[in-house]
């Protein structure tokens, strides 16, 4: 398995392909193995890259430390790309990534030649029409699957989570292949409690310039449908699609569709 090292930490990644950049941002609970429906297919295109962030499989972690921090994720991401010498990327991030993604394209435009933010995860602030003061449903699944972890139920908290992010049964309703890496990745939640994500405003969101694909699922969550709704309201240079017969895990529900949308976006 290839790896960079990346602010003094080893950063696998999984690659296809070759010519222009493509890097893949995971999102909570899974790794660069929830890329797979995507390798094949844009690295008949593009130098595909997707790496397991810090702390996600192959690496054990125990979710002791303060190393777990969407900041530290931002920067490592970043500085992934800068390592490649290969000059600008096209970035694609899911949920938590595409959160990620969004922070890299805010804070190191220099880096990103286009982007695809595939139901980013987050909340908004009141900028974009979020609650004043408001934590969000986010933080309590975030706890609650937790406190489950901590507790010994694994499975319960993958359960948690999965309906945080899919509604009642969507746990029920993955693959085996999905459910062990989640149940690999499974202690990162612990890291998210205090991972410290701040809610999109409409100032970082307006100062994005670069093409931007606000991606969803036609059977998602309102959560994410309000984030994508709001982004595309303020982004520069936002256009939209939304995947059928697909859910928050559309890239891996309905991958035929999802790889083509982002195809196209590329041209």
């Amino acid at each position: 398995m290839p790896s960079l090292k990346v602010n003094g930490y080893e950063m696998h990644y999984a690659e296809a392909g070759s010519g222009t950049p493509v890097v893949l941002v995971h999102g909570s609970l899974n790794d660069q193995r929830y890329w797979a429906p995507q390798m094949e297919p844009l690295g008949a295109r593009f130098r595909v890259l997707a790496p397991s962030l810090r702390h996600y499989w192959p690496e054990r972690w125990d979710g002791v430390g303060e190393t777990f921090k969407i900041d530290q994720h931002v920067e490592d991401v970043a500085a992934f790309i800068g390592t490649l010498g290969a000059g600008k990327v096209d970035l694609v991030g899911h949920s938590r990534g595409g959160h990620i993604a969004f922070r890299v394209a805010e804070r190191h435009p220099g880096l990103i030649r286009r982007l695809v933010l595939a139901e980013p995860g987050g909340e908004l602030d009141e900028s974009l029409g979020g609650v004043p003061g408001g934590a969000g449903k986010q933080a309590g699944a975030f706890a609650a699957a937790a406190e489950l972890l901590k507790g010994g139920d694994t499975e319960g908290a993958m359960r948690r989570f999965a309906e945080h992010t899919g509604g009642p049964g969507a746990w029920e309703k993955r693959s085996a292949a999905r459910k062990a890496i989640n149940l690999d990745n499974a202690h990162t939640l612990l890291g998210q409690i205090d991972e410290r994500r701040r809610p999109y405003g409409r100032t970082a969101a307006e100062a994005i310039g670069v093409p931007t694909l606000l991606v969803n699922g036609a059977q998602t969550q309102p959560q994410f449908i309000a984030i994508v709704e709001a982004l595309e309201r303020v982004m520069a240079d936002a256009r939209r699609v939304v995947i059928p017969d697909a859910a928050h895990g559309m890239s891996s529900d309905n991958p035929a569709d999802f790889n083509a949308a982002v195809l196209a976006f590329f041209g």
